[in-house]
């Protein structure tokens, strides 16, 4: 009797997981497919692109990319200055956003109850709600064409301090701090060298998601940055899908979207192995 109801349940687990792996097999497919289209396309000239659809690659890849980079968009630069505005976003971003963390969590002090709901209700607004002000402030400051506009404000990043407090609830017991202070350690050492390393899973969630946030946004460059040698990628590839008839070269945009996303897939491939770590102990509170 026993043996039948084992054997049943052990049929159970193994039918059940083989249908999650269908399924995320699946689902897989599903999102590498379309990243499988995006680089044939690239491989593809404007006039069989305008043929239409094929799965087979094409032998006009260089020729695109010679195209684009012969022409009259700064793709380096943007590539550049990407770069820079995304990772110094992301630095700063999760940093600060874990020492605000760190200061809810760890400290004691008056109207601390009304700091961590106040700071959610900032998530509610729109970035569009306060992009006039933000444009006059900006311009009053003589900050346009400039990254200062668009790395500083990263740093107040209410979602990455939400997931960052919630993390820390789960992971770091106030008993490690207090038996750090007994030790004789200051507070930005037990920061740096006692916090920091025990947050390594929930900063490099953090990392990829601030990265890929700053690096895919195209709303806040697009009023700050006017010259094109300062312009980032989003931008460009706006302007250059926004070419006339007689210009336009959809083989050229393709390629450039596959150019785009490489930091993105590396950044990712980097900090890859924490991520599973992270989402999963930042979302539980302990």
């Amino acid at each position: 009797m026993n043996e039948n109801r084992n054997l049943k349940k052990g049929v159970g687990i193994h039918a059940r997981r083989f249908i999650a792996y269908v399924v995320l097999a699946i689902v897989s497919v599903l999102c590498l497919f379309w990243f499988y289209v995006l680089f044939i396309n690239a491989t593809r000239s404007n006039g069989e692109l305008q043929s239409g659809f094929t799965l087979i690659p094409s032998s006009h890849l260089w020729e695109n990319w010679k195209n684009l980079r012969n022409g009259t968009l700064p793709v380096w630069n943007g590539m550049i200055n990407s770069l820079i505005v995304s990772s110094l976003s992301a630095v700063l971003s999760v940093y600060f956003s874990t020492m605000t963390a760190y200061a809810i969590h760890a400290y004691d002090f008056k109207l601390k109850k009304y700091i961590y709901p106040f700071i959610l209700m900032i998530m509610m607004i729109p970035t569009q709600v306060t992009a006039l002000g933000f444009i006059k402030l900006v311009s009053s400051m003589k900050l346009e064409d400039s990254f200062i506009p668009l790395i500083v404000p990263a740093i107040a990043a209410p979602v990455t301090f939400f997931y960052m407090k919630q993390y820390m609830e789960s992971t770091l017991p106030l008993s490690l701090i207090e038996a750090a202070r007994i030790d004789g350690s200051g507070e930005f050492r037990t920061f740096n060298a006692i916090v920091m390393p025990l947050m390594k899973p929930a900063i490099a969630v953090q990392m990829i998601f601030t990265f890929v946030s700053s690096w895919n946004n195209y709303f806040t460059p697009a009023l700050i940055l006017h010259d094109d040698k300062k312009k980032t990628l989003p931008i460009l590839i706006a302007q250059l899908r926004a070419a006339d008839w007689l210009k336009f070269d959809m083989g050229q945009v393709y390629v450039m979207i596959a150019f785009s996303i490489f930091p993105v897939i590396i950044v990712y491939l980097i900090l890859s192995k924490h991520i599973v770590q992270g989402v999963a102990l930042g979302s539980v509170k302990g």
